[in-house]
């Protein structure tokens, strides 16, 4: 079960408003955190998951994935302080490869704070175009409603066919694959990842982190 706050009476009854946020965190960094809470803020949502995948099937084969336990790890320590965004871990207790379909079926079905939950599927601007290759697409579209994060000035070209949610976010030119390359050779991490985050890192002796990281 993710580790999810109590609802009211009131908001089971009225139904919650849920971002889903999928990812591979690997590792979360601001650039994360400021979209979730950017969408939170503009669509009026009562929480957003952050799901780790367990296998993202889109990088499996490309790259040394950090163990799933690791990086669910690092955002449950990223959005610990920061009210409304929650660490996910159905796609981890599932097993196997993740899709949002199928997490998003187990949410619905398995957790009884979102019987009546509205659900928003949050995708990059850069993922967006690949959104209808996913698995069992129109089943998808059934379950959420799907947010495009586009930056300001640069929105998104979407086929007209599919209902979106366009939201604009500050833009963060942060990325995962840069942060794990300056853990080897050294670079400054502040202000990119949290402290909580470089602490887990630290702690589990993840990506090779250089005696000088920020303690």
């Amino acid at each position: 079960m993710d580790k999810l706050p109590a609802a009211t009476t009131d908001q089971s009854a009225s139904g919650l408003r849920i971002g889903l946020f999928g990812g591979t965190f690997d590792p979360p960094h601001v650039g994360h955190l400021v979209t979730a809470v950017n969408v939170m803020h503009a669509l009026g949502l009562d929480q957003v998951i952050l799901m780790v995948a367990n296998v993202p099937w889109q990088k499996e084969g490309s790259r040394i994935i950090t163990p799933a336990q690791d990086r669910l790890a690092m955002v449950e320590a990223a959005v610990a302080a920061v009210p409304g965004l929650v660490a996910g871990d159905t796609e981890i207790r599932m097993g196997g490869p993740s899709y949002t379909v199928d997490t998003l079926q187990v949410l619905r079905h398995e957790v009884s704070e979102y019987d009546n939950a509205t659900f928003f599927t949050i995708v990059g601007d850069d993922a967006a175009a690949g959104v209808p290759t996913w698995e069992r697409f129109k089943e998808l579209t059934e379950l959420t409603e799907l947010v495009v994060v586009d930056r300001p000035g640069a929105p998104v070209a979407l086929s007209d066919d599919i209902k979106w949610i366009r939201v604009e976010v500050p833009h963060l030119d942060v990325s995962s694959t840069d942060l794990r390359s300056r853990f080897t050779d050294g670079r400054p991490l502040d202000y990119l990842i949290t402290q909580p985050v470089l602490d887990v890192i630290r702690d589990r002796a993840l990506y090779s982190t250089p005696i000088g990281a920020p303690a």
